[in-house]
């Protein structure tokens, strides 16, 4: 898949105030500070359409993006500096968690992992209430170019030993640098299996 046109479109509070359309929709979402807006500058080769923050928790809105002029990426606030939710299970924008239990043209969830640390409890339980929406996910691992492939296939291995046992099967795994552009092939060749569903 080639991205020919990419633009912000809307930020919406809620799920309300969404944009009224049925294009398919692909989220993003992951801890505060975890290289979304980074990797959504990569993904569409604009290198301003997310804006990047050194400032965790810095998104708190659902931001809209229309590309291709067919299909939109949603941009989701992080989850570790959010509000918290209806849900008591994980700490997270109470819009998001609308977002994702009952936006019925979201195809697809990519949560980015830190491939540096260690599993995290925030990350785990997330992916676990994830599960019990039946929205189907990836799991994409940044900031690979930080550290040694041994120690981002550990760091990988480790997340994965750490997942709920009772989530069906094993999601997706896609290794990513917005530096280097690694993934970013893998991540559109999803996206394109899920618009032709």
């Amino acid at each position: 898949m080639q991205i020919k046109s990419a633009i912000f479109n809307m930020s919406a509070r809620n799920l309300q105030s969404a944009p009224d359309w049925k294009r398919p929709e692909f989220a993003f979402i992951g801890r505060s500070n975890v290289g979304k807006s980074s990797m959504i500058n990569m993904l569409s080769n604009k290198d301003a359409l997310a804006k990047v923050s050194a400032t965790p928790g810095k998104t708190q809105l659902l931001n809209f993006f229309v590309m291709n002029e067919t299909w939109s990426l949603v941009d989701l606030p992080g989850y570790g500096y959010a509000k918290v939710a209806k849900s008591e299970k994980i700490n997270f924008n109470e819009s998001v968690g609308d977002y994702l239990e009952q936006r019925e043209n979201l195809r697809q969830v990519f949560v980015l992992i830190d491939s540096r640390v260690p599993p995290q409890r925030i990350d785990i339980d997330f992916i676990n209430w994830l599960g019990d929406c039946a929205v189907p996910f990836a799991l994409v691992f940044t900031k690979a170019d930080k550290q040694s492939t041994g120690k981002t296939q550990t760091s990988i291995a480790a997340f994965l030993e750490a997942m709920p046992e009772h989530l069906s099967g094993v999601p997706p795994v896609i290794i990513s640098s917005s530096k280097t552009r690694k993934g970013r092939i893998e991540i559109l060749k999803l996206i394109e299996q899920g618009l032709s569903t």
